[in-house]
């Protein structure tokens, strides 16, 4: 055992032993040296590049914004934003430096979200419709509208045609939201039960401009007295027809006649 363990000894301390330990312990380091460099080459280790602010800027200063830039960039999608400026930069990822204190390395790409104004909506179909459910689809989809009577007993208060800048629109076409559509709705003139006014002792032009507030009502005026234009403005109506009853009712279109004199004397009704 003690020759063994002196061989040994002898060849730890042999020339040949040290010169081999020193190749091996500097191969390693070469080797760690080596790995250590490709490792910083391919992950940039140590790089801190700041991200900029590109909230609020357009996406057509993008390509000069990175032109000396060692980061690139990415629109990923449009968000419908009425309020601003066609292409204006909502989102981005990774957020600002400046913001989130957040450094990054070079080749990173920044990916941000820009606005758009107009955005495509698939008009529903309405025809047949009620009104009133009519407007609520219009209102929940962004649309807005107006309407449009056209006399129907068949269809009182149901929608006869949808227009679209002044054309038939048909289901499923796509139009930008905010359009204006048109609805022509049915109704039954002469089945639409009005409140009768009362004007007795009114002007002709107080009476006129009641009844024309009501809705669908015609108005005519007989005023046997008046001779001149001033005698029309300051007589009063006295009677009318169909007489005034509390709580009558007329059918829309009805005419309403007023006898008027200026020599108008109030009396009880």
């Amino acid at each position: 055992m003690k020759v063994l363990l002196k061989k040994i000894g002898n060849y730890i301390l042999s020339k040949q032993f040290i010169l081999n330990a020193v190749a091996i312990v500097l191969l390693y380091i070469l080797l760690v040296y080596m790995f250590r460099c490709s490792l910083e080459t391919r992950t940039h280790l140590g790089e801190r590049i700041e991200v900029p602010n590109l909230i609020g800027k357009n996406q057509n200063n993008l390509e000069n914004i990175f032109a000396n830039s060692e980061l690139q960039y990415e629109v990923l999608d449009s968000i419908y934003d009425p309020t601003k400026v066609e292409g204006t930069i909502l989102e981005q990822d990774p957020a600002p430096t400046e913001i989130s204190d957040i450094f990054v390395k070079s080749g990173r790409v920044i990916k941000v979200r820009v606005s758009k104004r107009t955005q495509l909506v698939e008009m529903p179909n309405l025809v047949d419709k009620s009104q009133r459910f009519a407007e609520n689809i219009l209102i929940n989809r962004g649309f807005r509208y107006s309407l449009e009577y056209k006399p129907s007993r068949e269809a009182h208060g149901a929608v006869l045609e949808q227009l679209y800048k002044g054309k038939s629109i048909k289901e499923g076409e796509k139009i930008p939201i905010g359009s204006r559509i048109k609805l022509i709705v049915g109704r039954d003139e002469g089945g639409i039960p009005l409140p009768l006014p009362n004007l007795y002792g009114l002007t002709i032009v107080e009476a006129k401009e009641r009844v024309q507030s009501m809705g669908s009502m015609e108005f005519l005026a007989v005023c046997p007295s008046c001779i001149t234009k001033a005698d029309s403005m300051i007589a009063r109506i006295t009677s009318q027809s169909p007489e005034y009853m509390e709580e009558a009712v007329v059918a829309s279109g009805t005419t309403i006649t007023v006898i008027a004199s200026k020599e108008f004397a109030e009396e009880p009704q």
